[in-house]
């Protein structure tokens, strides 16, 4: 069985976005339960030289979404940073972001498969020559963990009652409700 674009991608966003939107569900109960104010984590940092929360949950928001519309235009050209705003608002923002990503339909995503890309990143003044995949697996994917992580980490590091399982969130597993019989 071959593995597509699509794959390879929304589903893998989906299941780290929801974790993480759980994670901050989280963060509200244990917050109402100690008396901490949710918007204390808004601008918390594992280090002062690294961004914080906040920023940490835009760069999920755009290496998933903005990241695929880079494969479908050939330009990843992120909105500018909404920068701090409350928690409630990151949280809101989470729940967008898994919208938006439901709404890319297999076909479609598909369709950029193999896909030459010049894209220029950021960290590299000179233009980068990708395929679709090569993109998503070597620049997307890397990014979009690291700020998931780090955001994690922000929260774990603020004492959030919260663990691996939970960044994990709902692994995507074989279905073999439908293999029972296949053996006889």
């Amino acid at each position: 069985m071959t593995t597509s674009l699509f794959d390879l991608s929304v589903p893998t966003y989906l299941q780290t976005v929801r974790s993480i939107g759980a994670c901050l569900d989280k963060v509200v109960v244990h917050c109402s339960e100690t008396g901490i104010d949710p918007d204390d984590f808004v601008e918390a940092r594992l280090v002062s030289d690294m961004a914080p929360f906040w920023f940490q949950i835009e760069c999920v928001d755009n290496y998933s979404v903005w990241g695929l519309d880079a494969l479908r235009h050939g330009a990843f050209n992120p909105p500018e940073l909404v920068g701090a705003i409350p928690f409630g608002e990151l949280r809101s923002r989470l729940s967008k972001t898994e919208a938006a990503l439901l709404e890319f339909k297999p076909d479609e995503v598909n369709a950029w498969s193999g896909k030459h890309l010049d894209m220029q990143i950021h960290t590299n003044p000179q233009t980068s020559a990708f395929t679709s995949e090569t993109y998503l697996l070597s620049f997307l994917l890397p990014n979009f963990y690291f700020h998931a992580v780090t955001a994690y980490d922000i929260l774990r590091t603020r004492g959030m009652p919260i663990g691996k399982s939970d960044f994990e969130g709902q692994l995507r597993v074989l279905d073999t409700s439908n293999l029972a019989g296949a053996h006889h």
